[in-house]
């Protein structure tokens, strides 16, 4: 028989943790959303950076938000929204493009949040400090309001859903030498505007999004562009298309004391910056030993299907975790099924068949040669075998065809013309499917 009603506590009220707490409360269950900002959104909350930015450019202390100001989805946003709550562009939205900008993203969270009645769940401002388990299984949390450094308060729940993203502990590339270099060194997450590198050398570290973006961006008014790519040859070294300031290059090889910098192609320049676009580290500073995970070169380990660590199933688990994916209908699906294994409505298996399943996720990121930091990587058409299976355990249909076939036509699309696929692109037909779909929605 299910399970009567728990009593539950999610982390962070991003996309991830609103997701969480409409299908928790769907499931008949009473969650508590902890979110340490004053407004939901999580990483699609925009923040200029504190003063502490100043003090320490590559740390995440200066704020939450890893956002810059120009940021526009590299997904179109029919692709983007949750299943049941198009991500549409009516006559009334204030950014009504394909790929619009951080704020319209913003509301479209604030929007859902409203539509299903979830700000009375969310506590504000109000930080989770520790998560400890209790003998009796039961997880007593610790809490305390932003900005107040004794009280504290603790609260007893049945389960803990950690949802609080992966976007806000900078990881940072390792340079030789780059301890005695005496230029400025930033990370993406306190990257807003490019002004301040008007008539500056710049280096970029990174292939991402991220690193695309940002490289175009500050090239509007830096003198001097480099990237550097990992996975370049170490002989690159190429003037972008397009531009008359701006080279991609291999990796950095050393920085060196009088300013310069050596990429591994053996070419050198004066720079004034490097910027870390390097991605982030999954940090869980409230979890202690007894959560019996353990985060090892940002791979989460083990868990089960990226969400249950199997010694504690199902009272911990973790939403959000995968990256290269679309985000919120993952999300969705992960919490629908978190939400029916609470109830006992949905059975996980046993524990030795969790761990088997755990290694074959291992073996498969080690057939194809991929770093333990590619654990939690979807990419290679992964995200839509997992997303039907969560379909499947839950009883929901599978991911759209129309969606699939979207996300893959974008990523043709981005290939082909890097520059301009936000605003031009060849799946019209495609556009119109999913319209025709939502109208069972809107």
């Amino acid at each position: 028989m299910p399970s009567p009603s728990l009593r539950l506590a999610v982390v962070g009220a991003g996309a991830a943790g609103l997701a969480a707490a409409r299908e928790l409360r769907r499931e008949g269950h009473a969650p508590v959303v902890f979110e340490r900002a004053a407004a939901v959104g999580g990483t699609w909350l925009y923040a200029a950076p504190a003063p502490a930015a100043a003090t320490d450019p590559l740390g995440a202390a200066a704020t939450h938000s890893s956002l810059y100001a120009s940021l526009r989805t590299n997904l179109p946003r029919e692709v983007m929204g949750f299943l049941d709550f198009p991500f549409a562009a009516p006559s009334s939205a204030v950014d009504a493009r394909r790929f619009p900008g951080h704020q319209e993203v913003l509301r479209y969270l604030e929007d859902f949040a409203r539509r299903f009645d979830l700000y009375g769940l969310v506590r504000f401002e109000t930080e989770v400090v520790g998560v400890r388990r209790e003998a009796g299984g039961r997880w007593a949390v610790t809490s305390r309001k932003v900005g107040e450094k004794g009280e504290q308060d603790e609260e007893v729940y049945d389960a803990v859903v950690v949802c609080n993203g992966h976007y806000s502990e900078p990881r940072i590339a390792s340079i030789p030498g780059a301890d005695a270099w005496p230029g400025k060194q930033m990370h993406s997450h306190n990257y807003r505007v490019p002004e301040p590198f008007l008539d500056q050398v710049v280096i970029v570290i990174g292939a991402s999004a991220s690193a695309v973006d940002i490289s175009r961006d500050i090239a509007s008014v830096a003198k001097e562009v480099h990237i550097a790519d990992r996975s370049a040859p170490a002989s690159t070294c190429e003037q972008q298309p397009g531009y008359d300031n701006m080279w991609l290059h291999s990796m950095i090889d050393r920085a060196q004391e009088d300013g310069s910098v050596v990429f591994q192609d053996g070419h050198s320049i004066k720079a004034d910056v490097i910027m870390h676009c390097t991605g982030y580290l999954y940090d869980f500073p409230f979890l202690g030993d007894d959560s019996t995970i353990s985060v090892d070169d940002n791979c989460v380990d083990p868990l089960y299907k990226h969400v249950f660590p199997i010694d504690v199933a199902p009272d911990l688990s973790f939403i959000g975790l995968p990256w290269k994916v679309i985000p919120f209908p993952l999300f969705e699906l992960q919490s629908k099924w978190v939400a029916g294994v609470l109830s006992g409505r949905i059975k996980l298996p046993s524990k030795d068949e969790m761990m088997e399943d755990i290694k074959n996720i291992y073996l498969r990121r080690e057939t194809r040669g991929w770093p333990k930091r590619y654990t939690h990587n979807f990419s290679g058409g992964y995200q839509f075998d997992y997303d039907d299976w969560l379909a499947e355990q839950c009883g929901h249909p599978p991911i759209e065809e129309w969606r699939k076939l979207m996300y893959a036509a974008n990523s043709k699309n981005k290939a082909a013309r890097p520059e301009t696929y936000r605003d031009e692109w060849d799946d019209d037909h495609l556009v119109a499917q999913a319209n025709e779909d939502f109208k069972k929605y809107l």
